[in-house]
């Protein structure tokens, strides 16, 4: 076989900054051949998200190319993509910001405002994301975006409630186990 059929998806130089400055992806280039199976491993908020909605085409990239068989794709919508990904997903408001996320529900029992941000500074600080407030919630990985929900379901229930429902809810959740997150994040939790 030659190259051209031999490689189905390639990415050439494929950079990734959102809006806010934040460079997801640098520079990263993959050639995937017919029949094998890649995987991407790295810690949470390093890229492979943000990668894979960028070849299902969810996301462009800032700069580089994305070629399947040879042909790219850059231009093409989602739905023209002869490619599919499922994504891990963990009940967050796509329309809301990670501040508005994790305030609903305090917003919801009618939390007085200096309460909610309190509240959500401190969550924000106990998962390692602050700073991250005004993000959408599509541009975070999926490590993340766990931790959000994590972030979004402590803020309502108490310290000792929360330590003793912990191991089963990230169980349900997928990869990230407490096991997954930073030593600090584990000792704040």
């Amino acid at each position: 076989m030659d190259k051209q059929t031999d490689t189905i998806i390639e990415l050439h130089g494929i950079t990734k900054v959102f809006e806010d400055g934040f460079k997801a992806v640098d520079d990263f280039n993959l050639e995937v051949k017919r029949g094998e199976f890649v995987t991407f491993l790295g810690p949470s908020g390093c890229g492979k998200t943000t990668t894979l909605r960028m070849i299902a085409g969810f996301d462009n990239p800032t700069e580089g190319d994305i070629l399947l068989n040879g042909s790219s794709i850059i231009h093409l919508p989602p739905y023209k993509r002869p490619i599919n990904t499922v994504f891990q997903r963990y009940a967050l408001f796509p329309h809301m910001n990670i501040y508005e996320n994790i305030a609903f529900g305090l917003r919801q029992k009618k939390t007085p405002g200096d309460v909610i941000d309190r509240k959500v500074r401190r969550v924000l600080d106990l998962v390692d994301l602050e700073g991250f407030e005004k993000r959408k919630i599509q541009t975070l990985s999926g490590g993340q975006q766990q931790r959000i929900a994590i972030a979004s379901w402590e803020r309502s229930t108490s310290r000792c409630a929360r330590r003793c429902s912990l191991s089963s809810r990230t169980c349900t959740a997928g990869s990230g186990s407490p096991l997954s997150m930073s030593p600090m994040t584990r000792r704040k939790l």
